[in-house]
């Protein structure tokens, strides 16, 4: 019965393979817009967009379709519409470069929106100019990947996401490029999704925004010279691994906002130049491990409301300063990190300080409730209270101490 279902399931797709078709578009083509290809097109058919400018509104994709541009072909809303909308499963669009989606208060154009898909994939586009770039929602195994994504976003209330994802699973976006947008990646309700090895720069609000989204997976992104940096809100499972968050200048930027988070793992990132590296506000229950803070004027800032988070090895250097909070208690552990500004001694050389750390300085605890404070931030009289805090710990939490500080860096 098994081979008999087998046989007549080759038979079906190959019926299907042998009855799919191309269709072409172009100027000296049948079809001389993608709009009346479409309605010529099956199920499974391709079309192949040859290189040309086609001004054609909001174009409808309701079946299962390959969209192929040649040479870039382009796709232009005149700043009104949005350029393609997705309603189907299976639809795949590449090659194409979209532009000038309309800029609407009342709906969230996008240059590209999949709209209850699956299986669906967009790769290798240009968008430009485009509002929200793609838009994804209610939609699950679909792929976003090697698109360039680029807008002209001047404030966050005219301005869209670059990659918007709505209520969505299992959803891979990888290796793209998005610039110049409100967020450059937005998700809200999305679960079991990886983002990776994307570059996100320049966009007014956060690099990376996300909440309530769950099990997800972020490897190797570089989210750099972000407005606010990087937020992770809501959301439980979270697994960040080898991005790069670089150059988040500003009073409230952050290289990795953490707020109301659970059970995560933070590994092998690099955090460099920013405002502050972690900033950790009902952080609970998160392992922080083999990361490098470098210059950033906080690595690390720990809300009193942040528990039972683990921070070990991980390199501490060259920052203002290492570790602030807002609290009297600890009740999160520093352990075997190696912190450039450690002057202790290991006499047993093994290769652990023998004199405890503790990396909170009595300054950046008087900055958190004086910020204008921050004007005597060279002068020898901070050296002397700092010192003294240290010796004797009168305000910082006692208990907030590296126990076995590293003499050597962390490779």
């Amino acid at each position: 019965m098994k081979a008999l279902l087998n046989i007549l399931l080759f038979i079906f797709l190959g019926l299907g393979a042998v009855y799919a078709q191309t269709h072409y578009v172009g100027v000296e083509r049948r079809h001389t817009s993608l709009t009346e290809a479409l309605q010529f097109a099956s199920t499974g058919d391709t079309i192949v967009v040859e290189k040309g400018v086609y001004k054609e509104g909001n174009i409808i994709i309701d079946k299962p379709l390959v969209l192929l541009g040649q040479d870039f072909p382009v796709l232009d809303g005149e700043n009104q519409n949005e350029i393609l909308t997705i309603t189907a499963d299976s639809v795949t669009v590449s090659g194409f470069k979209i532009q000038n989606v309309g800029v609407s208060y009342l709906k969230d154009q996008a240059g590209i929106k999949l709209s209850n898909s699956r299986g669906s994939t967009l790769r290798g586009n240009q968008l430009i100019n485009t509002f929200f770039g793609v838009m994804l929602e209610e939609s699950v195994h679909c792929t976003v990947a090697d698109n360039e994504i680029i807008g002209n976003a001047e404030n966050e209330a005219s301005s869209g996401n670059a990659i918007h994802l709505w209520y969505c699973d299992s959803i891979t976006i990888k290796n793209n490029i998005v610039k110049n947008h409100r967020d450059g990646i937005y998700l809200e309700f999305v679960n079991y999704s990886t983002i990776a090895e994307n570059v996100s720069e320049g966009n007014l609000r956060y690099g990376l925004h996300f909440m309530f989204s769950n099990h997800d997976n972020y490897l190797g992104n570089t989210f750099r010279n972000n407005g606010a940096g990087v937020a992770v809100m809501f959301s439980k499972q979270i697994n960040m691994q080898r991005n790069v968050f670089e150059k988040n200048w500003g009073s409230a930027s952050y290289g990795l906002l953490l707020k109301e988070i659970y059970d995560s793992e933070i590994t092998h990132n690099e955090f460099t130049e920013n405002t502050s590296g972690i900033y950790a506000e009902g952080a609970n229950r998160c392992k922080i491990t083999h990361n490098n803070f470098r210059r950033n004027g906080w690595a690390l800032r720990i809300s009193g409301s942040s528990d039972s988070n683990v921070f070990t090895k991980n390199n501490f250097l060259s920052n203002t300063f290492d570790l602030s909070t807002n609290s009297q208690h600890n009740y999160n552990t520093y352990e075997s990190n190696y912190w450039s500004e450690y002057s202790g001694y290991d006499l047993d050389k093994n290769g652990v300080g023998d004199v405890p750390y503790h990396p909170v300085k009595l300054f950046s605890y008087v900055i958190n409730r004086v910020q204008p404070s921050i004007i005597l931030l060279r002068s020898l009289f901070i050296d002397i209270i700092n010192f003294a805090e240290k010796v004797a710990p009168a305000i910082t939490p006692q208990n907030l101490v590296d126990p076995s500080p590293l003499m050597k860096p962390v490779s």
